[in-house]
C-alpha cells in the first residue's frame, strides 16, 4: 500500500511540473489599418505594439487562441469585404 501511495504522490508532483499547454492561452488578434484597410494578424506575446505612423489601426477581432483561428477570422473578414488584403 505504501508503494502505491508513493507512486501516486510522485505522479502528482510530476504532473504539476508540466508546462501549461500553448493552446490554453490567448495569443492572436486581427488589426485593421485605417488608411489602407489591410488586416493583419498580431501576436500578443510581442513586447511592443504596432507603430501607428503614418496610419492608425483598430483591433477588429476578439482575442484568438491560435494563429490558424486568427487566419480564419482574417479570411472571413476579407470575404465580407471588411478588409482589402
Amino acid at each position: 500500500m505504501r508503494r502505491v501511495l508513493t507512486l501516486c504522490a510522485a505522479a502528482g508532483i510530476a504532473a504539476s511540473a508540466l508546462p501549461v499547454p500553448a493552446f490554453a492561452k490567448v495569443g492572436y488578434y486581427v488589426i485593421r489599418w485605417d488608411n489602407t484597410g489591410i488586416c493583419q494578424i498580431w501576436n500578443e506575446d510581442l513586447h511592443y505594439k504596432p507603430v501607428q505612423w503614418p496610419s492608425t489601426y483598430k483591433v477588429v477581432s476578439k482575442p484568438l487562441p491560435t494563429f490558424d483561428a486568427a487566419n480564419g477570422a482574417q479570411l472571413k473578414m476579407r470575404a465580407e469585404r471588411r478588409c482589402t488584403l
